[in-house]
């Protein structure tokens, strides 16, 4: 410590500066990790570069370091926002600051660039948060579905045909849940792209742009084409002839082709999702498209059943 104070002392012989530097030293010399770095570089250290540099220690000593006295990022106090300093002797020459990402702004940006990665529609916000970490293993029937979705991210993108999950259940069961945990974790281990849809909704926005052809083709293609497609909820929306054969058949047959995984849930089993698409709004029996429809979910999904009190009453 006072070889520190000393080589200050020895800096500060201009008048001129004296009160400025008094006032400096006084903040820079209370901070230990300053007092680390002078001594560490004490042999290099000389007036010219200590006069050039004593705004860039009292900028460091008065900021944030490893998140240190900060809330949280949004309210970070450091000149540049997420970034902690570091102290440098540039070239032994120049004393600089080196701004690196501080945790918090780490785990912000890695959070982000996992939820780009999942497109949403429809969804609620914080589901889009769901890990497979935090689902239930309190029954046989949730450990095994938590099985079969390790199994399926493992396979997945080893040039396999890898089939997704047809989950089905009662209300709040934790259907929605599920298919937002496998879209995290593929993003995170994967690096994969993924597509959320909320199916009823999905379908009334695709009827309200019907008039637009390029912004019609455009959300129809994204559901085609998605890497891995979560169709949340089938079965709830207004059954129709045109629903089921120019939206949800070319779907699930471009995707059956082209063997890219997909996911469904639903208050549905499959047996009860083929009598719903077997009649259409006008009453007619249409049993033969109907079974199309179920082939190709079938071809694209295994069939699990989740059994469970409603966690959301």
């Amino acid at each position: 410590m006072k070889s520190i104070k000393d080589t200050l002392n020895r800096f500060s012989n201009n008048s001129r500066f004296e009160s400025e530097y008094e006032r400096f030293k006084e903040v820079i010399l209370s901070d230990p990790y300053v007092k680390d770095f002078l001594e560490k570089h004490r042999p290099f250290l000389n007036r010219k570069i200590f006069d050039r540099g004593i705004m860039k220690l009292y900028e460091y000593s008065t900021a944030s370091k490893e998140c240190q006295g900060c809330p949280s990022l949004g309210e970070c106090k450091n000149m540049i926002k997420g970034y902690h300093p570091q102290l440098i002797l540039k070239d032994k020459q120049s004393i600089e600051i080196d701004y690196t990402r501080c945790p918090s702004k780490v785990q912000y940006d890695s959070q982000k660039e996992k939820q780009s990665k999942i497109k949403s529609v429809y969804i609620p916000s914080d589901l889009l948060k769901a890990s497979i970490h935090d689902i239930y293993e309190d029954d046989e029937n949730r450990f095994r579905i938590k099985q079969l979705v390790w199994e399926f991210i493992e396979s997945y993108g080893e040039n396999q045909r890898v089939k997704g999950l047809y989950i089905s259940g009662g209300f709040g069961v934790g259907k929605t849940f599920i298919l937002c945990a496998i879209a995290n974790e593929l993003a995170s281990i994967k690096n994969t792209e993924s597509m959320i849809v909320y199916f009823p909704e999905y379908i009334r926005e695709i009827k309200g742009v019907m008039g637009n052809d390029q912004l019609f083709s455009a959300k129809l293609e994204a559901a085609k084409k998605t890497p891995v497609l979560m169709l949340d909820d089938i079965g709830a929306e207004s059954m129709t002839s045109w629903m089921r054969d120019e939206i949800l058949g070319p779907i699930l047959q471009h995707r059956m082709l082209e063997r890219l995984p997909t996911f469904f849930s639903s208050n549905l089993s499959m047996k009860e999702l083929l009598r719903h698409y077997t009649y259409s709004q006008k009453g007619e029996e249409e049993g033969i498209k109907a079974q199309r429809i179920l082939e190709r979910v079938r071809y694209l999904a295994s069939e699990i059943e989740l059994i469970d009190e409603n966690r959301r009453a």
